[in-house]
């Protein structure tokens, strides 16, 4: 075999002992590393499941209000388009065992009406606050679900570490290590009897 291609000496012999060791070790990492990452992962898609819920129903909440306002006050309501556009957002990260997980935070302020007292109703207020309820929580189920794809992402390439460290690599370590030992024990028991069969004939003699 491949493995056996190795030349038998003491000094190969703690040559793939070192190997197989640094193949464990890698393979104990990987293992760690995974299942820490499989936690995280776990831990936010609980949390995003339960924000998901939560922007459902403001957003249902939201709509139902608006609906009541645009009876009452018409459906073209001019508040609409005096909504400023967000920017505000900023982009950092966190690394989870060499992973790099976006934070995306949205800067909270107070909250001002955009429009008039003539324009509105107490209607459209709830859906004006309930809205920027719903973008707030946006921001964060965004962060929660791409960290979840990156985290997906970073567990089958780890897994694949894993699998090939486990399956292939500590194998042919320990078979090399093994065939090297059983080799060398094999020289010594053949040079003992040498040595055996030499010192008979020289009492012989």
């Amino acid at each position: 075999m491949a493995e056996h291609q190795i030349v038998p000496t003491k000094g190969n012999l703690l040559i793939s002992k070192r190997l197989l060791k640094q193949a464990q070790t890698g393979y104990d990492l990987m293992d760690r590393k995974r299942n820490i990452l499989i936690r995280e992962m776990v831990a936010l898609s609980d949390r995003a499941k339960e924000l998901r819920g939560k922007i459902e129903s403001t957003f249902a909440e939201a709509y139902k209000a608006l609906q009541t306002a645009n009876i009452t006050l018409g459906a073209n309501i001019p508040a609409t388009a005096q909504v400023p556009a967000e920017t505000r957002l900023t982009l950092t990260s966190r690394s989870v065992m060499g992973v790099e997980l976006p934070t995306v935070s949205l800067e909270r302020t107070e909250l001002k009406p955009v429009y008039g007292i003539a324009q509105s109703n107490s209607q459209l207020d709830i859906a004006y606050i309930k809205f920027d309820e719903a973008k707030y929580m946006a921001v964060t189920l965004a962060e929660i679900e791409n960290s979840i794809f990156r985290l997906a992402h970073a567990i089958k390439k780890t897994q694949k570490r894993a699998n090939a460290l486990g399956n292939i690599l500590v194998p042919r370590y320990k078979e090399q290590v093994k065939y090297v030992a059983d080799a060398l024990e094999e020289k010594e028991r053949e040079e003992f009897s040498r040595l055996k069969v030499i010192k008979a004939n020289q009492i012989k003699t």
